[in-house]
Formats: C-alpha cells, structure tokens, sequence
C-alpha cells in the first residue's frame, strides 16, 4: 500500500504521530516516479534535490513544533505553465525551453507558506491550448488506466501523476475544460474554482478573462484542503475577487437532503455516449437516495459554446502571446537577417501547429472589418451563455452532466481533426464562459476507462459543490479504484 493512498487528514495525523516523516513522502513520490514514469511521462522536470533538501529542513520543524498546517511537508506537481521561482517553466513549448523565472506565482508562494514540497513540472499541452496534451512541444504523456489513450488536456500531466500515484496531489489550469477533462480521463477529483477565487498571478496566460489555476486529488476532501491554501484575494491580479474564503472542509457533512439539481438536456443528448451518459443517470440515483431531487432543464445557448469560446480565447491568445519574440527571453532563431526577420522565425520555429492555428483564428477575429461580425459577436452570446446560468441557479442549487461524452480517446485518435478534438470539451467550456466553479469526480467505467461527472454551482459556492460531490463520494467507491501500471 502507498503513503498516498491516505486522505492528507490521515498523513497529517501520521506526521503528528512521528509514524512517519516529510522525507518519508518525498521519497514514497521519486520512488513511484522512478517506477512508473517511463510509461505514463507526466513530468518535464524534477525539482528532487530542493524537495529533498526542504524536506530535511521540515523534519527539523517537525521534532520541534507541535503546530503545523494540513499541507505541512505534502508532496506536489505544478502544471508547467505556472511560474516557480528557480525552476524551469517551459508552457511545453520550445520557445520557452530554458526559461527559469526569478519569481514565483501566487499560488506558489502560498503553497511554500504552507510548507508544501514541489516535485516538480507537469507536462501540458503547449500554452494549454489542446484537449489531450498531445500538442506538448516535448512529449506525450499516457493516461496510466491505458497507455495507449491520452491522458486528456490541457492540463493531461497533473491528471496522469495524480492517477499514477506520483503525487497525492498537482495544481493544473482550466480556460475551457483543461482541468475537469483530464480528472475525467484519468478517473481523479479535479475543480476549476470561480473565476477570481484563486490568483492569476504567475500563470502564463492563455486567454485571460477563462483562465483559472485549479487543484487536481484522489478525494474531495483533499481537494478542499488544497484549495482552502490557494484560494483569496490577491493585489497583484485585478481579477482577483474580494471574496471570504469559507472553511471548505467543514462543508463535507455528507447531507443533502431537499438538495435541487438541474440536469440540463442538452448535457444528455447528441455526442454524448449511451454508457456515459448511463453512468450519469445511475449516479443522480445514488443522489437521490441520498434525498436529493433532480429535474430536467434547458441551457439553450449552450449550442453556442463551442464557436464562441473559440473565437474568444484565440483573440485573447493571439495578443497574450505577442510578447514571445525572441527578444527578451526565451528562444530566439540563429539565422535571422533583420528585426522582423527575427521576430518571425523566432515565433516560426518556437511555437506549435495547434499555437499558430490559434494565433491567426485570433487575429482574425480581431481584425478590421471583422472584429464586430465575430468578436463582439461572441462576447454578447457570451453574456446570454451566463444568462442561462443565472436563469437555472434561480431555483436550483447544482447543476449536473458528464465531464466529457466519451471516455479518453486513443493516442493519435483525432489529431488529425482540430474541430473533433475541440468538440471534446463541449460540456466543460460554458462554465468558464460563465465564470462559474466546476468539478470532475469519478463516477463509473467503461471497458475499464474511467468516467467523470461534473457538478457546476453558483458563483463562488465551491462548499456546496464540494457537498454533493463527497456526499456521491462517501456513498460509492469510483474513488477506491486504481489503474495498474
């Protein structure tokens, strides 16, 4: 049995105990790491002698102070396109390929106040643009239930060293899905909070008014835990919402009763498999025995999603992305003859297919002549989008569907596709349009493959989310499962 496959409450109590050590669950990750790494390829880079080093240095601590935090000396995996102070961040694209930042994301700071221990960088779909982390500019990670299917995307490497048990737990970033489709894949807990919750600050950014960092565990209650650390206002993101942060663990008491759930019946219909959405439909029973009562509903522009998130998150792309040229860091061509010659190549040979794809779909649509038939297009379906939100969380208290239609797909699959591999984050990317919080939990299999269901809340009420989700949790055991590697 693995050290992970305590809850962190229970390595927490073990620690106070002296049962075990920090350098005890250093060592548990880079010996699974060791073992299972060649095969699943989560990581991009290791950070093992400075977790070694503060894990020595926590053990001190530990012998003297009677008083630590729940994420005292716990081991972690960063998505690799937040930034860490020292340590290499690369987007998994090769025009950041020796990039070491000299400070570190908010999330990461508040991660070492609580003496959490970095393993290291998670691979990722280069800038998180991509649905199975096939587009990393440096390798491709497998999903550990079946190596031959991808892990899911963006954030596919956190996702597959969680379900690996490489890591208890990783933070990964969600724009349109790139946190609950690879937990769904992968078959673990993974949350995209309110957009605000947590600080931006320090995420290289993709398209800035969707992007929100998340945490990815094998429970809900530790998934509260890793949030509660994250989670608060930040003066160094203006998005960050002056919002209290509510204790989110003395939120999992397991009852809802008189609990209302809309099932929207577009989240049920075409594209969605008949197991996948079986499996839905037997986990709203185990909800309902639980006495919660569930009804069908309409979000009508969710058609809509799809087209409009792709023209807004390309357009916010294309201009956060301008600032790699090669000039200040990064890479930058050899063989330029000029200024425009070497911005040109440098983002020619440094970004991805996928990159570039998105890139000119977003200069496009911000262009003269068509900023208006497009963008501003997009922005007021936007609106109506979290209208249809607002309109259900009216009268209901959760909104229930897949994470995703099918299960994870095989490697090579649809690659050669861009609007099927697109298509696959259909029920994921409303929500991030919406701003509202998300979260994956397993919920059955199918042939062996994991299969994730999303429970959507009202602005900033991760708690009650987090309610229902471990009230399903405590009363089957998707959870329990785990792939052999």
């Amino acid at each position: 049995m693995s050290l992970f496959d305590h809850k962190v409450s229970e390595l927490h109590s073990m620690l106070h105990k002296k049962e075990i050590s920090v350098s005890d669950l250093v060592d548990e990750s880079f010996k699974r790491i060791a073992a299972v790494e060649d095969k699943v390829q989560a990581f991009l880079t290791l950070n093992e002698e400075q977790a070694r080093a503060k894990a020595k240095e926590l053990d001190e601590k530990l012998a003297t102070e009677k008083e630590f935090g729940l994420l005292f000396g716990m081991p972690i995996g960063i998505k690799d396109n937040i930034v860490t102070k020292g340590l290499r961040t690369t987007c998994a694209s090769k025009i950041l390929y020796n990039f070491e930042p000299i400070y570190d994301a908010t999330v990461m700071q508040r991660l070492n106040e609580a003496d959490a221990i970095t393993i290291g960088k998670l691979n990722m779909d280069e800038f998180a643009m991509g649905s199975s982390t096939e587009n990393s500019g440096f390798q491709l990670t497998r999903n550990p239930w079946d190596l031959e299917r991808v892990p899911g995307g963006s954030s596919g490497g956190s996702a597959a060293a969680v379900a690996a048990g490489e890591v208890p737990f990783a933070l990964g970033s969600d724009t349109g899905g790139s946190i609950r489709q690879p937990a769904a894949f992968c078959g673990v807990v993974g949350l995209k909070p309110t957009y605000g919750r947590v600080s931006r600050f320090g995420l290289v950014a993709f398209a800035s008014s969707l992007d929100q960092i998340g945490p990815f565990t094998r429970t809900v209650e530790d998934n509260a835990y890793l949030l509660q650390v994250i989670s608060g206002l930040d003066p160094m993101d203006s998005t960050s919402a002056n919002v209290d942060v509510p204790d989110y663990v003395s939120a999992l008491t397991g009852d809802i009763k008189g609990l209302k759930i809309a099932v929207p019946k577009e989240y049920l219909g075409e594209g969605v498999s008949e197991e996948v959405r079986q499996s839905v439909l037997n986990a709203l029973k185990v909800l309902e025995g639980l006495g919660a009562v569930w009804e069908e509903v309409s979000l009508p522009h969710s058609k809509y999603a799809l087209a409009t998130y792709y023209l807004l998150a390309s357009s916010e792309a294309s201009a956060n992305l301008a600032r790699f040229d090669g000039v200040r860091y990064g890479y930058r061509t050899d063989n330029a003859k000029n200024l425009i010659d070497m911005y040109k190549q440098t983002r020619s040979e440094g970004f991805g297919n996928e990159v570039k794809r998105r890139i000119m779909l977003g200069t496009f649509a911000l262009s003269s002549g068509y900023y208006d038939a497009y963008y501003k297009k997009a922005q007021k379906v936007r609106t109506l989008i979290k209208q249809d939100f607002e309109n259900v969380f009216e009268k209901y208290d959760v909104i229930i569907g897949p994470t995703t239609p099918t299960p994870a797909f095989k490697i090579g699959e649809k690659t050669s596709d861009p609007l099927t591999m697109y298509a696959n984050d259909i029920l994921t990317i409303p929500v991030n349009l919406a701003g509202v919080p998300g979260i994956s939990i397993p919920c059955g299999f199918v042939n062996g493959l994991p299969v994730g269901l999303q429970i959507i809340g009202k602005h900033f009420d991760e708690s009650t989310i987090y309610r229902v989700a471990h009230a399903f949790e405590q009363a089957t055991d998707y959870h329990k499962q785990k792939p052999t590697l």
